[in-house]
């Protein structure tokens, strides 16, 4: 949806379309994540959110999501067994 200028995507949590797509927009990951559209971006960029090209446009797999999200939780158990 184009709000303001600016592409807004919103997704509830307790949507269905979280448990059964399989590919996602930056910008409906993003959402997903509760993360920004350009930090979205950035993470593709530095290979830490995996993403798939389809012609022209970047897809980001549930499963890349759900990577993502499990390793934040490593990072931080890390983190805080070093401290």
């Amino acid at each position: 949806m184009l709000v303001g200028g600016a592409w807004r995507t919103t997704v509830r949590k307790d949507s269905p379309m979280l448990e059964t797509r399989l590919l996602y927009r930056p910008e409906e990951a993003a959402a997903a994540l509760s993360l920004g559209r350009s930090k979205v971006f950035e993470l593709m960029a530095d290979g830490r959110l995996k993403s798939v090209q389809i012609g022209r446009a970047r897809r980001i797999t549930s499963a890349a999501l759900q990577e993502y999200v499990t390793n934040l939780a490593v990072e931080e158990t890390r983190s805080t067994a070093t401290s």
